[in-house]
């Protein structure tokens, strides 16, 4: 009702410094059930194309670029799909927090790098190269979420190399 106040009383049109981040945020206002749908088919549309990815890895000559685009593809639509439960504002903020701002950075890098390798290098030696760093980063960020999740991995790495 504020919002609709607003905009009739002609406060939101004289509002310039809005940013596109509140832009953003005061779009997403979803129901908390278009929510968790919205999660749901993203996550399951990421897990397929993965999945479908490393079917298709084994076809001659195309088998390793279409691996290549639906497993980013994959890894973007799973990022993305922690969006609609958090919205898109909570969920850069938390990407970018001291905790996983490293393994995000390392993660979209290497995203960008294996569409690179793939698709201007032709390279498909640092392609694989690149996806393992996906799975790597990917893991890392989505462990740091869990309370303690990458110290356990940390000593369990630890305890097994000694």
């Amino acid at each position: 009702m504020d919002k609709l106040k607003s905009v009739l009383s002609g406060e939101e049109a004289n509002r310039e410094d809005r940013t596109v981040l509140e832009t953003v945020n005061q779009a997403s206002t979803l129901s908390w059930a278009t929510r968790v749908k919205g999660f749901v088919v993203c996550f399951v549309l990421g897990a397929g194309c993965t999945l479908l990815g490393v079917g298709l890895l084994f076809i001659p000559r195309i088998g390793i670029i279409l691996f290549i685009v639906l497993y980013t593809f994959g890894n973007v639509c799973a990022l993305c799909s922690t969006m609609f439960l958090m919205g898109p504002v909570k969920q850069l903020k938390r990407m970018c927090d001291k905790t996983r701002a490293l393994a995000t950075i390392i993660m979209i890098t290497c995203l960008v790098l294996t569409l690179c390798a793939a698709f201007w290098w032709k390279n498909f030696g640092l392609c694989i190269l690149f996806c393992i760093l996906q799975i790597i980063a990917f893991t890392w960020y989505s462990l740091s979420y869990i309370p303690c999740a990458r110290e356990a991995i940390l000593k369990l790495v630890a305890v097994c190399l000694c």
